[in-house]
C-alpha cells in the first residue's frame, strides 16, 4: 500500500515514520529525490534500479516552488500532489513525500536512509549530500545515466515540434480539439 501525509506532503517527519515502519520489519531504506515533472523511461529505470538496492524505495519530490526555482518558469508542468500520485503508481516505489527545501538534506537527515541514490548525470565526489549520508554509516549509489531521455529534452521537442521518429515511425501530428 502506497502512502502520504494526509494533512501536507511535505513532511519528513511522516517520511520517518514510513521509514521506521519498513525497518521495523527488516527492510532496508533506499531514498532517492529529485523533480519528477513529466516521468519518462529515464526516471522509472533508474528508479527500479534503485529499489534493486533495497528492501523500501522512498522517493523525496521537490515541491512547486522548489522545481520552479531550479528549472525556471513554467515548471513545473505537473502538481506536486500529481508528481507523487503517478510516483506511487509505479510498484517499485514504496512511498514518495515533498520536500520544500532547495537540498533533500532535512529528509534525509530525518529519515537517515541506508542508501542514497542519485542518477548517473551525478557524480559520487560531488554529491554534497554524500557527506551526510556516510556520517551516519549510511552508503552513496550513483546509478547509471540512461542516455537520451531527459525531461528537458522531451519538453524542447515538444515546444519544437520535434517528436521522437525512427525509421518505423512518423512524426505524431497534434489535433487541438474544441472543449
Amino acid at each position: 500500500m502506497k502512502h502520504h501525509s494526509p494533512d501536507t506532503l511535505a513532511d519528513a517527519e511522516f517520511a520517518r515514520g514510513l521509514a521506521d515502519q519498513w525497518r521495523a520489519t527488516g527492510r532496508t531504506i533506499v531514498l532517492t529525490n529529485g523533480c519528477f515533472d513529466v516521468l519518462h523511461v529515464g526516471h522509472t529505470t533508474y528508479l527500479r534500479q534503485a529499489r534493486q538496492l533495497g528492501g523500501a524505495l522512498l522517493v523525496g519530490v521537490n515541491s512547486d516552488d522548489s522545481v520552479r526555482r531550479l528549472k525556471g518558469p513554467p515548471r513545473p508542468l505537473n502538481r506536486a500532489e500529481d508528481r507523487v500520485a503517478v510516483l506511487e503508481a509505479l510498484a517499485c516505489v514504496d512511498g514518495a513525500v515533498v520536500f520544500p527545501e532547495p537540498t533533500p538534506h532535512r529528509l534525509i537527515a530525518t529519515v537517515r536512509p541506508d542508501i542514497y541514490v542519485k542518477g548517473g548525470d551525478y557524480r559520487l565526489e560531488d554529491l554534497p549530500e554524500r557527506t551526510l549520508v556516510e556520517s551516519y554509516g549510511g552508503r552513496v549509489e550513483v546509478l547509471d545515466f540512461v542516455t537520451g531521455h531527459s525531461t528537458s529534452a522531451l519538453l524542447g521537442r515538444l515546444l519544437t515540434g520535434s517528436g521522437a521518429t525512427s525509421s518505423s515511425e512518423h512524426p505524431a501530428t497534434i489535433v487541438e480539439e474544441d472543449d
